[in-house]
This record gives C-alpha cells, structure tokens and sequence, in this order.
C-alpha cells in the first residue's frame, strides 16, 4: 500500500508552483508575438521532461521529478483534472442554439470539413508500415482514428485570432464560429464512437450498435432537454441573488462531474460527458459573457497549462521523433481542413473573397487534437511517435493560422470609415441607458439617413442578433450591425453614452462607443471591412479618450471625423 507523506505534498507544491509560473510567464511572452499559449505550454514540459532535463541534468530531473507512483498520481491527477475542465470550457464557448439557427450554411461547411479530411487522411495513413502502429492488427481502427483527429479544429484558436483581427463579432466571424461549433460536436461524437470501438473486445455487430447508439442517444437528449434545464437553473440563481460567476460555474462543474461520471459508467470516456456538460450550461441565455470569459481565463491560467506541461514531462520527444511522420499528420491536416472548409463554403454560396478567410479558420488542430491524442495513447491505440506527430501538426497549425490569415485579410480593399457616415443625423449623444432604447433610438436615425427603410424590420433583426451574442467586444465599444436587401449602401451610425450602457460585455464594462451599421446584402465583403475598421480604430484607447473628453458636439464630430479618416 502507498501511503501520502509530507514529503509527497511539499514536492507536489513545488511542481505545481515551476510548472505554472513558467508555464504562464512564457505564455505570455508569446502572446506578445500573437502566438498561442499552447506552444510554450508544451515548450516548457519538454524542457522540464526527459527531452531536455532528464537527458542533461538526470539528476534534478530525478529530485524533481521522482519515478515514485504516489508522486507521479498526484501531479497526474491534477493534470487529468485540467483537461475535463479544459473540455467543459470548450463546450460552454459552443453556442449550440446559435448554430442550429446557422446550420443551413454552418452545417454544410462542417460536414464538408468532416468529410473532405477524413477521405484525405485515411487513404495514406491506411498505409503506414507497420512498425508507426501500436496494433498492427488493428490498422483500420488506426486508419479511422488518425482520419477523425485529423477533422479536429481548434475553435478557441480560431475565435483568438479573429478577435485579434477585428472580425470575430462579424457576420464573417458568426459563421465561422457556428461552423467550428457543429464540426467539434460531430468530431467529438465520431471520436468517442471509435474509442468506444477500441475498448471492445470484439467488434459484433451488437456491440458497435450498443456504443454508436449510447453516444448518439446521450448527446441528442443533453442538447435538446439539457437548454430548458439549464436555463431554469440560471435563471433560479438570479431570482434568488446567487453570487456570479461562482454560482454559474458550481453548476457547470456539478453538471460535468455527473455528465461525465454517467457516461464513463456506459464505457464511453468521461471527457466527452464534460464537453456535453458545457454546452447544454452554456445554453442558459442569463449566463453572462463577463461569466464565460472569468471561468475561461480561470481554467486557461491554472488548469491548462498543467495538463499540457504534463505531458512533456511523460514523453521524450528527442526519442520519438519522427521527421516522416511531423511533415506527413501536419501536411494532411492542414491541407484536408482547408480543403473541407473551402469546398463547404463553395457548397454554402459565401462570397468569393470571404472564402479564404473561413477556410484559414479551420486549418489550426490545437489543444483538442493534441487531448484526443493523449487518450488514444494512453489506451494504446497509437505509438508515441504518431503522438508526437500530432502534437507538432497541432501546434504548427495554430501558429501559423494568425500570419496566413493576417495576409489575407491585406488583400482586402483599404477603406475610410467617414466616407459611409452622415455627421448632420448619423451622430447621437445617447442620454438613455437602456439597450433596447437606444437601439430603436438609432434605428430612428437611419430613415433620416437613408430613404425607403423598415425601421421595425431592422430592430427585429439587431435584437435577434443581440440575443445570439452580444456585439460588445470589450473597452466599451459595441458594433450593432444588420444586412438589409432594402438598401443599396452601407449607412453608419454612432452613438456615445457619457454615463455608458449595460450590453453584456466580455470584460463587464459598461459600452460608451456604439457604431452602428447597417448595409447591403450584396456587399458581404465591405460589411465585414467596415466592422473590421472600426474595431480597429476605436481599439487605440487615445482614441476613445479623445471621444470621451469632447465637451461640445461641434468637438466631438470634428473628432470623430479626424479618427475615422
């Protein structure tokens, strides 16, 4: 029997406290060159595992990092416990209501992304010398499993660097999101059906049917009865006065540790019960974006960076690396879901010039292929140097995602902001602090500024996009936007609120900046430049203070007309 000493919790203490201060420090130096915190999540586990430590200083390896079962366990433990938490955060980014309400054009580019990369994946794959696999019996399971993970897309890489570049809360962005959305849910459940496959014994016919319908059946109950259930709760707490977030997040955690504990008990892994808890928790309509964003900064900052610094600390990447296998998973997998997603957007009639943009979007595997990876290791469905391949065709996916889509977006047309604003009837100083009201407020001035408008059309058509998610990006700007057929140019509107606007924010402050837009449907393309424009103008907060400190409306127009020259 092994028995926890002091010795075991003190060196415990001290591998979590190297492994999330480094961890954090060198994620945040490459965030400053707008790289993903996964890269130098995994960077510092290799360094502190046997790759780099273990090879060269064996013996502060070994003091650190002990071959001992209870320490080991432990730090395991902790590691295991990060990415449930990380799969329940991922499924609370989902918007699966918004999705389904996009899933004409959202479903036929995430089928086409499941399918396109699966084809490309398996054929070569199918044929890899026996030696890359753990069970050579077993190749077409192998085939299957390496084609799944290759469809993975990493949704929060994708949404980082459109927030990044200005078009994640564009009808481009929504879109794109609601894509990845249904393309994670199908993933997963494709995944979860091969591992459950795996774990069979003998692959009857029974046996297949039992797994297939267990994982189907699950899923399509929590996301349908799972909306209504979570939305009571939510709205109970809120009732009641019950402290947020940690209420909200209390019974997103409660739900995964019963959504996962019940399907691991059906022989399907208890990851995939998280990732379903986080959706139908995210389905509450009360569950603010503040909310979302202090329970995701909270499982990115401790959680995360464990189960990812774990994992260079279990395996020798010098070891096992694989130069053929690196450049053949990272070449199929960027190449197949750019593929997908291209012909889906084809498929789904999206203007030509938003086509790259999307399809760029999709390319990054990140930290979801690199946990499905994991799994299928530790349950020896794969070797470590397909492992590692995976893992370094995750992570030069998601580096390369922001500079290939950066350069896209160059090609786009320059535009000036000033050329599609009235400053006679398109500036209002907003007195009231009611969203809604202020919104009809703008809308009032659009028929002064464009002849010809269904004024009740357009304010049920921004309150419905309102309810989808809020078009608050942060630092108190808000961009309200709609396509109308009705009108032949795109017409921009500004309010500014002195006192600011509740308009569930991100970060929780109050909105003192709204632009509001309203374009053509036949100009998709400018649509998104001008959002793009202005998100990137009134990021510079000398912009914003300029704005804010304009004593007179003969100011404040000069200003704003100088600022979106």
């Amino acid at each position: 029997m092994h028995h926890l000493n002091e010795t075991h919790i003190f060196l415990f203490l001290v591998q979590l406290f190297i492994i999330i201060l480094s961890a954090r420090v060198a994620g945040e130096v490459f965030k400053k060159f707008k790289q993903p915190a996964l890269t130098a999540e995994l960077l510092i586990g290799v360094f502190l595992g046997p790759t780099v430590l273990g090879r060269f200083f064996p013996s502060l390896f070994d003091a650190l990092f002990p071959a001992d079962q209870v320490q080991q366990g432990m730090l395991e433990t902790a590691a295991w416990i990060g990415v449930l938490f990380l799969l329940l955060d991922t499924g609370l980014e989902i918007d699966f209501s918004a999705a389904w309400r996009q899933r004409g054009n959202a479903l036929i580019i995430a089928l086409s992304d499941i399918v396109i990369p699966m084809v490309i994946a398996f054929i070569p794959i199918l044929f890899l010398p026996d030696s890359y696999l753990a069970d050579p019996h077993k190749r077409l399971l192998f085939g299957l499993f390496m084609a799944v993970v290759m469809t993975i897309s990493a949704m929060p890489v994708a949404s980082r660097v459109m927030h990044d570049l200005n078009i994640l809360k564009t009808d481009l962005g929504f879109l794109t999101m609601s894509a990845l959305a249904v393309n994670d849910i199908i993933g997963w459940v494709l995944f979860t059906i091969i591992m459950g496959l795996f774990m069979q014994r003998s692959f009857e016919i029974g046996s297949v049917a039992m797994v297939f319908t267990v994982t189907i059946g699950f899923s399509a109950l929590a996301l349908t009865a799972g909306k209504k259930f979570s939305n009571t709760v939510v709205d109970t707490f809120m009732k009641i006065g019950l402290p947020e977030p940690g209420s909200s997040f209390t019974f997103a955690c409660l739900l995964g540790l019963c959504f996962g504990a019940f399907i691991q008990k059906l022989g399907i892994h208890a990851l995939f019960g998280f990732f379903i808890a986080g959706i139908v928790a995210g389905e509450a309509k009360n569950l603010r974006e503040e909310t979302r964003t202090i329970i995701s900064q909270m499982v990115h900052s401790f959680f995360v960076p464990v189960f990812f610094v774990n994992i260079g600390l279990k395996i020798d990447f010098a070891a096992h690396f694989d130069i053929f296998l690196v450049v053949l998973v990272t070449g199929i997998g960027i190449t197949g879901r750019f593929l997908g997603a291209w012909i889906g957007v084809s498929m789904a009639k999206v203007p030509k010039i938003n086509k790259n943009l999307i399809s760029i979007a999709h390319t990054p595997g990140g930290m979801m292929e690199i946990v499905v990876a994991l799994l299928a290791l530790e349950n020896k469905l794969i070797t470590e140097s397909v492992f590692i391949g995976i893992v370094c065709s995750a992570v030069a996916s998601s580096i390369l995602m922001g500079p290939w889509m950066q350069l896209a977006l160059k090609r786009r047309k320059s535009i000036k902001l000033s050329d599609y604003m009235n400053f006679s009837d398109g500036l209002v100083l907003v007195e009231d602090r009611d969203k809604t009201a202020v919104l009809a407020a703008l809308i009032g001035r659009v028929s002064l500024v464009a002849k010809h408008i269904d004024t009740e059309n357009i304010l049920t058509s921004i309150t419905n996009r309102e309810a989808d998610y809020s078009t608050a990006i942060g630092s108190g700007i808000a961009i309200p936007h709609v396509r109308m057929a009705s009108i032949t140019d795109p017409v921009l509107l500004v309010g500014i609120s002195k006192q600011g606007i509740e308009w569930n924010a991100p970060d929780g402050e109050p909105v003192h900046f709204i632009f509001f837009l309203v374009s053509p449907v036949v100009h998709n393309d400018l649509h998104v430049d001008i959002l793009s424009r202005i998100a990137g103008v009134m990021q510079v907060s000398d912009n914003r203070e300029r704005i804010l400190h304009a004593e007179s409306l003969s100011e404040l127009t000069e200003t704003i007309h100088d600022i979106c020259r």
